[in-house]
């Protein structure tokens, strides 16, 4: 398989550039990363269908990745409860070396074989759940490993990779094929790789959450009340989409149903 990730960068002589030059050409390659993802929506919407179907059965998913891809798969999810009053694991993450060394970055378990199967079956993974697999270069042995499995025990499972052809994208039922190209700084995936995967995991939740009706019109209407901040978010939600003129009105209806869309579904009878 071709390791397009791989590829010397397209620029010599880095150190040699000036502080402008080099955002300049960070930012010349950046643009090419949403055409990347343009080529792939097709893919993409596969899986996005597919994760929705599952998720409205009672099903879960899981990214399952390592490196740079993994935690920013992290991110993704650790948001979801709160932004869209989902339960906590409907969506979830296996990271090699496990969530708790996060920071840590402990790159060698990507290249354990066996390790992302068996954090799945202590997460009792199951046909009703879907698995995204996460590797820049296609062939990472945690997320292969874990991949082949789920073939072999009729698990669906989808990956998100950048480069072609690649043995992830073959163990995979809805592969998602995102050619970047070669990285600015040779071979550091964290930078085009890292955004392409970042923007399209904005697009899995963001489109997955709308279609399972967590989303009404433009508006968050499940958000949790964590905070002052959301909490004033959500007042004015509410009295828009109620027509209640009153802040502190608005605020203590809202406080006694705790989120928008139950408030909203009070006012109207439902």
């Amino acid at each position: 398989m071709p390791r397009i990730t791989e590829q010397p960068s397209l620029y010599r002589h880095l150190e040699k550039m000036s502080v402008e030059e080099l955002t300049a050409n960070i930012n010349n390659e950046d643009k090419k990363v949403a055409l990347a993802i343009e080529k792939a929506l097709p893919q993409l919407n596969v899986l996005i269908r597919a994760i929705v179907e599952k998720l409205k059965a009672g099903g879960r998913m899981f990214y399952l990745g390592a490196g740079s891809g993994g935690r920013l798969s992290v991110l993704d999810a650790i948001e979801l409860p709160t932004t869209y009053g989902i339960e906590k694991g409907m969506v979830n993450v296996i990271l090699a070396g496990g969530l708790e060394h996060l920071i840590e970055a402990p790159e060698e378990k990507e290249d354990e074989a066996d390790a992302g199967w068996n954090a799945l079956l202590e997460n009792n993974i199951s046909p009703k759940d879907i698995v995204v697999g996460i590797s820049a270069s296609g062939t990472t042995p945690f997320v292969l490993g874990a991949l082949k499995q789920c073939k072999a025990h009729y698990i669906m499972a989808g990956c998100i990779v950048s480069n072609p052809d690649s043995p992830i994208a073959d163990a995979a039922a809805i592969p998602v094929e995102v050619i970047t190209g070669p990285e600015f700084v040779t071979g550091s995936t964290r930078m085009k790789c890292g955004t392409a995967q970042k923007m399209i995991f904005d697009m899995i939740s963001t489109t997955t959450m709308i279609q399972l009706g967590r989303v009404e019109d433009n508006s968050m209407v499940n958000v949790l009340l964590i905070n002052d901040k959301i909490t004033d978010r959500a007042v004015k939600i509410l009295m828009d989409k109620a027509a209640i003129s009153n802040y502190d009105e608005a605020k203590a209806i809202l406080l006694q149903h705790g989120s928008v869309k139950k408030a909203m579904d009070a006012l109207v009878g439902k």
